[in-house]
């Protein structure tokens, strides 16, 4: 046979593994646990909004926490992280605004740590803020901490269904993938293509095991035990991850935590990405991380990526064309299990089914975001996001 058709083999035999070895990926069932019960006493909750320069988008995403149905006592606490452009005057007068309108809504709290001190990305900087001010309320720490991002919108039952899914099921942190937004034409080929890609790096089935080994969470949305935050000495432990929603999960499973992660029905980001730049900066700024700044993992995940999603229809163009029959059935079939694996997501989100062929193309921009990630990082621009960049988090091996 041809080194083609070997090519088109073994880009055949990862998809079968893939489908049916890697936690049923693909699927997009893994909602809030069913069964959920309203508890006779709600817990009190904090929600925690790292916020920095976020004036454009607050209008949108506050008052959806504000407006929260929920029959416990529960207090918003914004975290203005340094900014610019007004954010923590903004959060105020809106929250007057929506008390004057509706006249309820949860208490918001706006405060300003300061910089970060060394070794502190910003975001967890401001999350240690916001639960280090929840711990000293008064009437006792809450039980609960959501910490979701500034440019989240939460439906108003949002918060009742995370505590309500917690409390039935034993959970210490419960996630959910917010629904990104997808309106514009790169939106449309590159959003749900990066969802599709986090459940297969972390199958969600496999993180909601009991003891599992794949970790994961969902930054923008996550409910967490103010137990089970210090348990795991969170957010201190993980003070310099560039992926902290990931870094968080993982603190909360080793210290015995039970978490669960799943797609979102009730929480929506709200951030617009209408140009090809904005969704590759939001990709560039933390892929390397997410290869630990590893050359050999980033060329191991060039090939890989290589040979999942670019052989496919390559084999089948060219076996075609040169009457090569193994390079071409094998190169189809791939292509076509792909195709048929991608389709799930895009219904989750709404988008024409004849874009899951296209998913080749997705995962070229993919492969060279991930490259110029790393080239971004060795130039010193890694990890860059509103004005800091961030180095490699120091390792043991580093301060010898």
């Amino acid at each position: 046979m041809s080194v083609l058709a070997w090519i088109a083999l073994a880009s055949c035999a990862a998809w079968a593994w893939l489908l049916l070895g890697q936690g049923l990926f693909w699927r997009t069932d893994q909602r809030l646990p069913r069964g959920s019960v309203a508890p006779d006493v709600w817990p009190s909750v904090v929600v925690v909004v790292p916020a920095r320069d976020e004036a454009g988008i607050l209008p949108v995403s506050l008052p959806s926490l504000l407006g929260q149905d929920y029959p416990g006592r529960a207090e918003v606490v914004l975290v203005d992280d340094g900014s610019e452009d007004g954010t923590g005057e903004l959060a105020r007068e809106l929250a007057a605004r929506h008390s004057e309108r509706y006249g309820r809504g949860l208490p918001l709290t706006v405060v300003s740590p300061g910089p970060p001190e060394p070794g502190w990305t910003g975001k967890l900087w401001a999350v240690r803020h916001g639960i280090g001010l929840a711990h000293a309320r008064g009437e006792g720490a809450p039980e609960f901490l959501l910490l979701t991002d500034a440019d989240i919108a939460h439906a108003p039952d949002s918060l009742r269904r995370l505590v309500a899914a917690a409390g039935s099921h034993g959970l210490d942190l419960v996630s959910q993938m917010a629904r990104l937004r997808v309106a514009g034409a790169w939106e449309r080929l590159i959003v749900p293509a990066f969802v599709y890609f986090f459940c297969q790096l972390y199958p969600f089935r496999w993180i909601n095991r009991a003891g599992a080994r794949t970790t994961a969470a969902a930054g923008g949305c996550v409910l967490l035990r103010t137990e089970a935050a210090r348990r795991a000495g969170v957010p201190d432990v993980i003070r310099d991850a560039v992926i902290d929603d990931v870094a968080l999960a993982r603190a909360v499973r080793r210290s015995g935590g039970r978490i669960w992660l799943g797609l979102a029905e009730h929480v929506d980001s709200v951030r617009p990405y209408p140009r090809l730049a904005d969704l590759w900066r939001m990709v560039a700024r933390s892929a390397y991380a997410q290869l630990r700044h590893s050359g050999t993992l980033l060329a191991g995940t060039v090939a890989g990526l290589a040979l999942v999603y670019l052989a496919p229809p390559l084999c089948l163009a060219a076996g075609v064309a040169d009457g090569d029959a193994v390079a071409g059935w094998a190169g189809g079939v791939a292509w076509a299990v792909m195709t048929g694996t991608y389709l799930p997501m895009l219904r989750h989100y709404r988008q024409p089914l004849w874009l899951a062929p296209l998913l080749p193309v997705t995962a070229l921009l993919y492969l060279l975001m991930t490259v110029d990630s790393a080239v971004q990082h060795h130039q010193g621009r890694g990890a860059a996001w509103k004005g800091r960049t961030y180095p490699r988090p120091r390792t043991a091996s580093d301060q010898r």
